[in-house]
């Protein structure tokens, strides 16, 4: 089998979902490949001659190779106006090669002008024309060499992002090798599949959507006798580890699907009925001391949607001997100046905070279960233990009105030196989501693909007064501006930890 990370996404680490697919095949002895043609295609595409149109253009071109080496140099990362143009620079050069037919190619997204990856019909014109996509050449290229004696291609699509090319490389497939098995999962196919009625709209196109973990549907589809339940960590030696956008490995690793919290409002996990699946702690301290044993990676990224406190306690207690960073809730525990302190020396560099709001009526709507007296002291806790945080804000939620979007002004004000960067996102309104009916559905996005709905704000505080206040209001303290400008370019949380002063 032949499993496939599609292009595009960031390309700072190896895919986690086909290194944990492949290693189930392997120990059930079933014979497979991977492809991350993310990174590759990325990678070819930076080295196509270009036609340099202005002088940016022309140093770039010329600086690709040595901007591609800085940011795979630790040293790059304490210089952050060397770092900021080394990607700039790349980044420009991915959009010159694809100027033509209204496709915005970039290091963390790809974007078309007439096809929506929320549109199935679109999705099915891609796979109708994959020459007319920017990675055609490299695909048309590479997959025939990793074709032979294989029956099953799968490919691991999660991000809107990734769609328009995955039904790109799937409708060459289906046109050179008719009789190839194609097999689609996921992140974002979770998510499709766990709308209401879901019935597939590419027909013949793809032979199987898995949901969910897919390690068993993927065995059983392929015949295997014996499907156990035995764990397996992700094997990542299969990809070119070398060559990803980073100063060394930056290791995946998911300890628990789902979220263990699982009661905010409008939460999409929860909408979608995605169970909590952790592995036990004791596996995951195994599985870790066994991946840093063969990849020797300079960060571990955590990807759970919130570290369980249990785990938190583990990693505490038996460091990894590897910096990490993950997301994790505001609470009791991080509440403790000493527990602060363990994290620290087991390692954590940076956590991930969902804060959300600076007004508690707010979080008590939403059902976060975080007291900002709580939050004032876990902030002061882990700027004093020398843990940076990335903090996440929500804003535009029903219950959120310009009144309290200004006490979550407030708040980060007071906190500025605890909070070394800000993610600032607008509430989209899960479209089957347990709140949604409240508040009157309207179309939001076309296409019948869309997981979020429109809503009648409550307050009357529509989007485009959300987005005048982030960028009139907000974002102008300076105070605020000064972390803003911290957040790293493209890559953002994925780089953050390493401009923290990773040994």
């Amino acid at each position: 089998m032949l499993l496939i990370f599609p292009p595009l996404a960031k390309a700072c680490e190896p895919p986690p979902g086909i290194a944990q697919l492949g290693a189930s095949l392997k120990a059930h002895g079933v014979p497979c490949r991977l492809l991350d043609a993310n990174l590759e295609g990325q990678l070819w595409l930076l080295e196509q001659p270009q036609t340099a149109v202005d002088t940016w253009s022309r140093r770039a071109f010329k600086g690709r190779f040595r901007n591609l080496d800085a940011l795979r140099d630790i040293k790059t990362y304490r210089t952050p106006d060397r770092y900021r143009r080394a990607v700039s620079d790349l980044n420009r050069l991915l959009a010159l090669s694809a100027v033509a037919g209204g496709i915005a190619v970039g290091l963390a997204d790809y974007q078309h002008a007439f096809l929506s990856p929320l549109r199935s019909a679109d999705l099915i014109a891609a796979s109708r024309k994959p020459e007319q996509n920017p990675f055609f050449l490299y695909f048309n290229q590479r997959l025939p060499e990793l074709l032979d004696g294989v029956g099953t291609v799968g490919f691991s699509l999660n991000y809107l992002s990734q769609a328009l090319c995955t039904f790109a490389m799937i409708g060459f497939l289906r046109k050179r090798n008719p009789t190839l098995k194609i097999v689609l999962g996921g992140g974002l196919v979770t998510s499709w599949m766990q709308r209401p009625g879901w019935r597939s709209p590419f027909g013949d196109l793809v032979d199987a959507l898995i949901s969910g973990p897919g390690e068993e549907p993927l065995l059983e589809l392929l015949g295997s006798r014996t499907v156990t339940e035995e764990h397996a960590p992700p094997d990542y030696t299969p990809l070119p580890l070398p060559e990803y956008l980073s100063p060394g490995l930056i290791l995946p690793y998911s300890a628990a699907g789902g979220c263990y919290w699982n009661r905010c409002s409008f939460c999409p996990e929860r909408a979608e009925g995605n169970a909590y699946r952790p592995v036990s702690t004791s596996r995951v301290l195994s599985d870790l001391k066994l991946l840093i044993e063969q990849s020797k990676p300079i960060l571990i990224h955590l990807l759970d949607n919130a570290i369980s406190p249990a785990l938190l306690r583990a990693l505490a207690e038996n460091p990894p001997g590897t910096p990490w960073y993950g997301f994790a809730r505001i609470d009791e525990a991080l509440a403790a100046p000493e527990f602060c302190l363990a994290l620290k020396r087991s390692g954590c560099v940076m956590l991930k905070l969902g804060l959300e709001s600076g007004d508690q009526g707010v979080l008590d709507r939403m059902s976060k279960g975080i007291d900002l007296v709580t939050a004032s002291l876990v902030l002061n806790n882990l700027h004093r233990a020398g843990i940076a945080v990335y903090c996440y804000l929500l804003f535009g939620t029903p219950g959120e009105t310009v009144v309290e979007a200004r006490r979550t002004l407030d708040f980060v004000v007071r906190h500025h030196q605890t909070i070394n960067f800000l993610n600032l996102a607008l509430f989209n309104m899960p479209l089957y989501g347990d709140e949604a009916h409240e508040y009157g559905n309207k179309p939001f996005y076309d296409g019948d693909l869309s997981l979020y709905t429109a809503f009648r704000h409550p307050g009357d505080w529509d989007r485009h007064q959300v987005r005048r206040f982030l960028e009139g209001e907000f974002k102008r303290h300076p105070a605020i501006a000064a972390i803003i400008r911290n957040d790293p370019p493209q890559f953002s949380s994925n780089h953050a930890p390493l401009l923290c002063r990773i040994p």
